[in-house]
């Protein structure tokens, strides 16, 4: 039970989407159609592939991936792929401090901020309400309206913390 003034919320680490790799890529279809263009093997490959991988990567950790399925694809092809997968709003852009970029999963139902570690480069996703609300309470002091926002913070992850202790 909580102490008076303490809070009940907490930091939670979001569970995978619920949505399969293979529903994701059905919908890339779909978008495709819907842009005039075609779905090709290569670009099945490697949509499949990121969708399947469910965690931030850059293009190079993901051309490394899909060369164990399809040694065929080039850089090209996955950059040209990762555009199509961001303009079908599949797939989001991000830059963290090495500004190497890194795409994730787009989730529109589920909002979430990240940790990067400093040492080891792990991403932890997380949601925090209360912090959702003091965004907005920012906000309302500003006299602004928020549609969007992204939050980082920067440190080391529990295993490179214990890593120095040792």
């Amino acid at each position: 039970m909580p102490h008076p003034g303490e809070s009940t919320e907490h930091t939670t680490i979001p569970r995978p989407p619920r949505v399969s790799a293979d529903e994701r890529l059905e919908m890339f279809h779909t978008r495709l159609k819907e842009r005039g263009l075609k779905s090709t093997g290569q670009r099945d490959d490697i949509a499949r592939v990121f969708f399947e991988l469910g965690r931030h990567v850059s293009a190079e950790e993901l051309y490394a991936e899909v060369k164990k399925v399809n040694p065929h694809v080039g850089y090209a092809t996955i950059y040209r792929t990762l555009k199509l997968l961001k303009d079908c709003d599949l797939v989001s852009e991000r830059h963290f401090d090495d500004g190497q970029g890194r795409y994730e999963i787009v989730d529109e139902k589920r909002h979430h901020d990240h940790f990067i570690c400093e040492r080891c480069g792990r991403i932890i996703e997380f949601q925090n309400e209360r912090l959702e609300r003091i965004q907005e309470a920012v906000a309302r002091e500003l006299g602004v309206s928020l549609t969007r926002h992204r939050l980082e913070l920067y440190g080391r992850c529990p295993e490179c913390r214990q890593r120095s202790a040792d």
